[in-house]
């Protein structure tokens, strides 16, 4: 079958193979025939060694599409169901989801040393333990999530990772407040999604912070009330809250530099909350005195920060109801062969997100 293979850690260009196969089938198993896959950044920032991730791999965890085929044992799916990838669906039983924190299960982690695929090569791993940029995937029955008949396929990748982890960051993690303001560092498809879940929440302020123009123009079709670029930041929040500070500010970028900015604008009592996935040598430090006198809340958001399929559920019923526009973050489509180009597309900022269509 076909699936785009980066071989090393730190190439650019993923390259595009016919003789991939799936390996890891039996009991407890489903194997998923993928319809679309959002590209996310988290892909390109394993690409380029600042997430961590064993090579050769298959990138692409935002996925959706169906079961093909069920392994002995499996009675919650069937073939021919509609399913969602859950990159990190929670095992149930582990301290942490016994605390009910699901989104920080470390036993799924376990997929992610698990080769799924495999060519003449050798072994080759998934991206997170799935690899959605292959025409199959075989994962545990848990990461295979239903969906409803009326859910488009490409809508529902994006629900599986970058539209959950930005409005359940502004719903669950920050619990925007209705009437708050709210600063948003970074305006992708996670960022775009941030301002959506404020916009949710009722929020009376909401400033997109981005070097493009053209995510800045975008995200007032989101909700944003004004988009800035990073240089106009600081006026901005001087304009708009007297020079105290935002009530929340969203860090979606993953780097200590923004997210010292996010502190910087945030106001004494209000909560910096850190979404961007940033690397393990990029450290961030604060004033301790700050820390204490300010008291500032710094929350970082992993996975939107709550039970991820009640936030699935949830955000069906928003994308429903009309509340939040899903369809308008794809902004590119491409097919596999095209993946390349998506990667681009993704660099330069000029998409929010880009569907690969198999």
């Amino acid at each position: 079958m076909r699936a785009a293979l980066q071989s090393e850690i730190g190439q650019d260009k993923l390259e595009v193979v016919d003789d991939m196969e799936t390996v890891g089938f039996g009991p407890g198993k489903v194997r998923i025939r993928i319809k679309a896959t959002g590209l996310c950044h988290s892909d390109l920032s394993a690409m380029s060694g600042v997430l961590p991730q064993p090579a050769p791999f298959v990138p692409g965890h935002e996925g959706a599409g169906e079961i093909v085929d069920v392994g002995d044992g499996v009675t919650t799916h069937a073939v021919g169901d509609r399913v969602l990838v859950c990159w990190l669906p929670p095992c149930g039983h582990c301290p942490a989801c016994r605390r009910g924190q699901g989104h920080l299960c470390l036993e799924s982690f376990g997929n992610v040393a698990t080769p799924n695929f495999r060519r003449a090569g050798g072994e080759v791993f998934g991206f997170a333990g799935t690899g959605t940029f292959a025409e199959e995937m075989v994962v545990p029955a848990g990461c295979a999530i239903p969906i409803p008949d009326d859910l488009p396929y490409d809508i529902a990748a994006l629900i599986g990772c970058g539209v959950t982890t930005g409005l359940g960051a502004a719903v669950n993690t920050a619990k925007v407040e209705a009437g708050s303001s709210v600063a948003v560092i970074g305006c992708g498809g996670v960022g775009i999604s941030v301002i959506q879940g404020a916009k949710v929440q009722g929020a009376a302020q909401i400033v997109a912070v981005d070097p493009v123009a053209s995510r800045r123009e975008a995200a007032l079709r989101f909700g944003a009330t004004e988009g800035v670029a990073p240089e106009a930041f600081a006026d901005a929040r001087n304009r708009i809250t007297g020079g105290e500070g935002f009530d929340y500010v969203f860090e979606v970028v993953g780097k200590s530099a923004t997210a010292r900015t996010a502190y910087e604008m945030t106001r004494r009592g209000g909560s910096v909350v850190v979404v961007g996935a940033g690397a393990l040598d990029d450290d961030y430090s604060v004033n301790m005195f700050s820390l204490f006198f300010d008291e500032k809340k710094i929350l970082p958001s992993m996975y939107g920060g709550g039970d991820v399929l009640r936030s699935y559920e949830r955000t069906i019923a928003l994308w429903r109801a009309g509340r939040v526009d899903l369809a308008g973050l794809i902004t590119h489509r491409v097919q596999l062969g095209e993946i390349n180009d998506a990667l681009d597309q993704m660099r330069t900022g000029v998409a929010l997100r880009t569907c690969v269509e198999l």
